[in-house]
């Protein structure tokens, strides 16, 4: 029966990659394909701090007094009893 590794790897310099076969003996003969990962498709993670998304997301949206919330709240409730 065919065994089949997932081993993922880094592009060293000279365009080479080094796989390291944990069962592989000297002369065994093996099969490798090698899969380019679509750069478009996997951005390096964005990090940011909570109190930075935080901001973010306050600034996307426009600021509202309390009362102005409680209005909006109360016209929701007012449209549940018709």
């Amino acid at each position: 029966m065919q065994s089949a590794l997932h081993i993922t790897t880094t592009i060293q310099p000279g365009n080479k990659i080094e796989l390291q076969i944990p069962d592989g003996g000297i002369g065994d003969t093996v099969e490798v394909f090698v899969i380019l990962a679509d750069k478009a498709t996997t951005p390096p993670p964005i990090r940011q701090s909570i109190l930075a998304t935080i901001d973010t997301i306050h600034s996307q949206q426009p600021s509202r007094t309390a009362a102005e919330i409680e209005q909006q709240i109360q016209e929701a409730r007012d449209g549940w009893e018709n």
